[in-house]
């Protein structure tokens, strides 16, 4: 990762609000009521999906999508003002959390701001109309990096914004060179040290159609130069394979190790089970058991925890992104103070060491062992039901970090299904 990179952040838990659907007014002042619920949550950065007005050419619903921005360097007003900002940032402050936006810079909407006043920062077909690489995405228009006039606006407006916020979730990061984000990083670091630098990398096969029609498009490996945190699309369909029965744990569980072998020793993963372009985790589960298991597995693995508005109630159903809709939906079952027990129980894990998975019997185990002490975690993520699971542990009693009692008998663990951390 950076070289500056804080590895705490291996330790901690982000959460995405999506400001419009977070409260039943939408706006920032409304979010400050809630800042202690989250905070029980056991989160420690509130990452704000797009502030900014959305575009009004080409809308997607009746709301359109807040990453078809209209301008960079404003706010929605219907989510307040920036001073309302500035005093939800002061309350996340008040707190102990941390604040961070989403940055939009592969695309803006098509009557954006610099649409109308710089033409010529945007990508052009062979017409010389304003165009864009991904059809599918047809409320946006693509910037165009080549134009170092571009770079100057984009990071004079970061600036402006670490002034009030701790740092940045920057969508589709791949899309946009590498050379900007690490300029953009250094002057950053002169307004926020210590900024922080979540990249949405993106699936194997969105680099490799970008860079079938010529595209610029970087992998996770290229990105980790310049941002403290990736996402984890790099496995994401072998994740998706597992839940639905197409792929094995084993599989799983490789793909999961060769990233200790791709990434430097001190990367940093935002691990999620859901987020805002995806099916909600819990539609694919059906049991509070298997729930339980995948959530703590995703807080037991080397890297940051991300929970997506709304999952503490486990809804079922997706948010209707181009509507006003809560973000809670369906509310299948509260478990708040389970989240809550698993970022007690991330805090007490290794962070640095050998840090690798298995899969023994039917489960996936995953250990930790280095200077600041060993774990081992039992997660049944494909619904065995529980039993007895071989263990490199000495026979005896153990306490659950997540609650409980467990027992090793000649090498064996005995469990219920339940999730297990030594």
């Amino acid at each position: 990762m950076a070289i500056n990179t804080d590895l705490m952040l291996r330790h901690q838990v982000i959460y995405s609000v999506f400001v419009r659907g977070h409260t039943k007014e939408g706006t920032f002042r409304a979010l400050e009521g809630d800042l202690d619920r989250l905070k029980g949550l056991g989160a420690d950065i509130l990452w704000l999906m797009p502030i900014h007005p959305i575009g009004e050419e080409g809308r997607k619903g009746t709301m359109g999508s807040p990453y078809a921005i209209r301008d960079y360097r404003a706010v929605n007003p219907d989510m307040g003002t920036v001073e309302d900002l500035r005093h939800l940032v002061d309350a996340i402050h008040d707190r102990g959390m941390k604040c961070i936006i989403d940055v939009v810079y592969n695309h803006t909407s098509p009557d954006s701001v610099l649409a109308q006043t710089h033409p010529e920062f945007f990508l052009r077909d062979a017409a010389g109309k304003p165009t864009r690489k991904v059809a599918d995405w047809w409320d946006i228009v693509d910037l165009d990096y080549t134009n170092r006039d571009l770079w100057r606006y984009q990071i004079d407006t970061l600036k402006q914004w670490a002034a009030i916020v701790d740092g940045f979730r920057c969508d589709v990061a791949s899309a946009v060179p590498l050379d900007f984000w690490r300029q953009a990083r250094d002057e950053v670091e002169t307004v926020r040290p210590g900024c922080i630098w979540l990249a949405e990398s993106v699936h194997g096969a969105h680099v490799l159609a970008m860079r079938t029609m010529g595209a610029y498009c970087a992998t996770d490996t290229e990105l980790q130069s310049v941002f403290d945190m990736t996402y984890d699309y790099d496995i994401w369909p072998c994740y998706e394979g597992v839940l639905t029965g197409k792929t094995s744990l084993r599989e799983y569980a490789d793909l999961l190790n060769y990233q200790e072998l791709t990434y430097p020793s001190h990367y940093v993963k935002a691990r999620c089970l859901e987020n805002h372009d995806t099916p909600r985790a819990a539609s694919y589960f059906d049991s509070d058991t298997q729930l339980d298991n995948w959530l703590a597995f995703l807080y037991f693995q080397r890297g940051a925890a991300m929970l997506y508005s709304g999952m503490e109630y486990a809804p079922k159903e997706r948010v209707d992104f181009f509507e006003r809709q809560s973000n809670y939906g369906d509310m299948q079952r509260d478990v708040q103070r389970y989240l809550w027990k698993l970022k007690e129980m991330k805090t007490t894990l290794p962070s640095t060491g050998g840090y690798w998975l298995d899969t023994a019997d039917g489960v996936l185990l995953g250990r930790y062992d280095g200077p600041e002490g060993k774990a081992l975690g039992v997660f049944d993520l494909c619904r065995r039901g529980g039993g007895t699971v071989r263990v490199d542990l000495p026979d005896g009693t153990y306490p659950n970090r997540l609650g409980g009692i467990v027992t090793v008998q000649n090498g064996q663990l005995v469990f219920d299904g339940k999730p297990v951390v030594i």
